[in-house]
């Protein structure tokens, strides 16, 4: 035992490194149908092998769906990647079905035979189900539930150890540490019940003759009971120390108590390596904290202030003093406690109230003399609040529910149809990471459907660490915005983002580009007009992309406007290109390693007149539509009223103001970027392929395997050869956008994320 343990906690740096942890989440969920009904489908086919997926398994049986999320440093992100674990699985499940929200499970079949185990590769583990099913019974183990692995700090550790005198070892420190934690929430884990119990009835068919009658009334949490998920009443572990912990268990293994180690279902295990037997050397890296109830009103599963209470909680199990000493006596007394708070009636207060009171209150005297200690003050007046009204707690919103008139069921088909429906509403992009590039996010969704490890290493520039542990060695890629990868060299994008370069060595490989200049201020551009004067041209930045600050003129401009289309692009870049327009229609090619995936049509931003409202209110009005966004979060972007959109309506003889005749279109933009407000339809099947050959041999020659490359073709239905007319290049990107072809306007999608997948992995 640590001595001046508080005092220690309170120095500088020990005080900021204690609020530092580590937090991650493994969730359990039973599949339904849409009517609350117990799926008898399959686990999602689309998640593949759960034997080697890292993030989305099975429990106890093939409809229970375990959701594992890494460690993370924060309840912000632990709760985003959870979030996004939730819609990939959600959206890799049948149409019909959705997550049951609750941890009890949803009214279970008459006969047991009919609840199925699930369907895994190795068969001891099928074997060690089944004797689940026959020691437990399988009704008994189709509970739900959250089980909390929390880490402290690395560095809060070692630096509290170099300011202790009381241990020479490191190891031994931290043990100790651990051990006070997981012995104080055993003891006093009843709060947590109290606060976040939410399972306070069962559905038909839960409780049956083997199991006993079960409560009469509601309930805290069942789970949490006697009636729950427990060991029978012979299993007890000491946590004294990490050899009698060991022991312990051993030895139930070794009487055939247990079967397995990892039948000992304690509120609180002790991690360190894939056995018990590992933390004799590896010490304890973490704790898993087993007794965390679905919170049915977070679509998650769990609400980021519960992460955060739980986390200042057990920084609070270290902080307070450990007077008892008879260790296995205080166990024992938190088991009673905890069964008592849990069979209590939720509207009801607890006995253990004055306990609790007594919690909170230390737990605000320890964060009194912190700088930021007014966000964890809310926190424990929050809980303070609920243990004064009952009402406010999970379990006593549920019961309030329930005296409303709806059903427990009723209640968890409603809850579970809002969070399916969130997470179906735009599937194009990934809970918890929305503010990142749309490419990215569905890049992420793949990769964490087909069973990739996921790190965002860098959010604000969309970089990305994936891991395949599947192979041996695991294998490691690096992407950067969804498709910059380690198969393309240093000086692709390089080459690709300076225009003229590109044009040079794609027209020395004998590729067709525009003609054209390069200026690097206004005036020497505007001393050359009269060579573009009556001419079709196009005015561009020399090394931007998506489409920015690019005017086109395709019937040639006035002096005015070609200088207006110069400042424009000089707002851009320092250097422009005043290049030839070639006539024809512009297709985007998609090219990754040597093939075409997708061919795409982008069409120019406009808008169709009704003969009513102004080409700004059209635009407005085209702006409504839920697939057009901003910063390539959505599949089309909003149609702006820039400088460019202007000048280009003033070139067709209108103004934002007039009214467009009915049944009119009118062009915003010449450049048909999607980036820039077009429209997306997809032409792949629609193609001869020469053009095909072309895309890929021009890709080739830029050295890159990754690429969109965009082509000008007059008649698609003409054959073209590398030296023919038929065609012109007219800029190829470094990193295309992939979501347009993964949702388009129009056409077949064309999911390239997979793709790029296939690139950096063995499909």
């Amino acid at each position: 035992m640590i001595h001046n343990l508080q005092t220690l906690l309170n120095q500088d740096p020990i005080q900021g490194l204690f609020k530092h942890a580590r937090f991650g989440i493994e969730k359990e969920s039973q599949r339904v149908t849409l009517d609350g009904e117990l799926a008898t489908t399959d686990h999602p086919a689309l998640l593949g092998n759960r034997r080697f997926h890292p993030t989305i398994q099975t429990d106890f049986s093939e409809t229970q769906v375990e959701i594992i999320t890494p460690a993370l440093p924060s309840a912000e992100e632990v709760l985003a990647y959870l979030g996004a674990l939730h819609e990939v699985t959600l959206r890799s499940m049948n149409e019909d079905e959705m997550l049951w929200p609750l941890s009890m499970p949803p009214a279970l079949p008459e006969k047991e035979e009919d609840i199925i185990i699930a369907k895994l590769d190795k068969f001891e583990d099928v074997l060690y189900r089944r004797y689940l099913a026959r020691s437990y019974g399988k009704r008994k183990q189709m509970v739900s539930g959250i089980h909390f692995n929390f880490e402290y700090s690395p560095e809060f550790i070692c630096s509290l150890f170099h300011a202790q005198t009381t241990f020479d070892s490191l190891e031994q420190f931290k043990t100790d540490l651990y051990l006070k934690a997981s012995r104080h929430y055993m003891r006093y884990r009843w709060l947590i019940t109290y606060l976040f119990g939410a399972s306070p009835q069962a559905e038909a068919r839960y409780f049956d003759e083997n199991i006993g009658e079960g409560p009469q009334d509601l309930v805290r949490s069942i789970r949490n009971s006697e009636y729950g998920y427990t060991n029978h009443d012979d299993v007890f572990v000491s946590y004294r120390s990490i050899e009698q912990y060991i022991h312990g268990i051993e030895c139930l293994v070794e009487r055939g108590i247990l079967s397995e180690e990892k039948e000992f279902y304690a509120a609180v295990r002790l991690r360190g390596g894939e056995h018990v037997s590992d933390l004799k050397h590896t010490g304890i890296h973490y704790i898993e904290l087993r007794n965390i109830d679905n919170d049915p009103y977070s679509p998650y599963g769990i609400a980021k202030e519960t992460i955060e209470f739980l986390h200042l909680f057990m920084m609070y199990l270290v902080w307070m003093k450990e007077e008892d000493t008879d260790y296995d006596e205080l166990l024992k007394r938190g088991e009673q406690y905890n069964n008592q708070v849990a069979l209590e009636h939720p509207l009801n207060p607890t006995a253990m109230k004055m306990e609790g009171e007594a919690l909170l209150k230390g737990m605000s005297d320890m964060v009194q003399a912190w700088d930021d200690s007014e966000r964890w003050q809310v926190l424990i007046n929050d809980q303070r609040e609920k243990l004064a009204q009952p009402e406010l707690t999970l379990s006593g919103r549920m019961a309030k529910a329930y005296q409303s008139g709806t059903t427990n069921a009723t209640l968890a088909r409603e809850l579970g149809r809002v969070y399916y429906e969130k997470a179906h509403a735009k599937p194009y992009q990934l809970e918890g990471f929305r503010d990142m590039e749309l490419s990215t996010q569905l890049l992420m969704f793949d990769a964490l459907q087909r069973g990739f490890g996921v790190e965002v290493l860098d959010k604000q520039d969309q970089f990305l660490k994936l891991t395949d542990r599947r192979q041996t060695p695991k294998k490691i890629e690096y992407v950067k915005n969804a498709n910059m990868t380690s198969k393309d060299s240093y000086i692709v994008p390089l080459i690709m983002e300076n225009k003229t370069v590109t044009k040079k060595l794609l027209a020395q490989e004998g590729f067709r580009v525009p003609q054209g200049a390069e200026y690097q201020d206004i005036d020497t551009a505007m001393a050359d007009f009269a060579r573009f004067d009556g001419l079709g041209i196009v005015i561009k930045p020399k090394s931007t992309n998506y489409g920015l600050g690019i005017t086109i003129f395709k019937e040639g401009a006035t002096k005015a406007h070609f200088k207006e289309a110069l400042t424009i692009a000089f707002k851009e870049d320092s250097a422009v290109l005043v290049e030839e327009f070639l006539p024809g229609t512009e297709y985007r090619f998609f090219v990754i390693d040597n093939q075409v995936k997708a061919i795409m049509l982008r069409v120019p931003a406009n808008v169709t007149g009704d003969g009513e409202k102004t080409i700004e209110a059209l635009v407005a009005e085209k702006n409504q539509d839920p697939l057009r966004g901003s910063h390539h979060r959505s599949p089309l972007e909003w149609i702006q009223l820039g400088d460019i959109e202007k000048l280009m309506l003033a070139e067709q003889g209108y103004e934002i103001s007039d009214v467009l005749p009915k049944g009119e279109v009118v062009y915003l933009r010449e450049n048909s970027n999607v980036s820039t407000g077009g429209d997306s339809i997809d032409m792949t099947d629609d193609f001869d392929e020469s053009y095909k050959t072309i895309a890929i041999e021009a890709v080739t020659a830029l050295g890159a395997k990754v690429s969109g490359i965009d082509l000008i073709i007059p008649d698609k239905t003409i054959p073209a050869t590398r030296d023919s007319r038929h065609y012109g290049i007219i800029e190829a990107n470094f990193n295309p956008a992939m979501h347009m072809h993964a949702f388009p306007y129009k056409g077949q999608e064309r999911r390239l994320t997979q793709d790029v997948l296939d690139l950096l992995f063995e499909k």
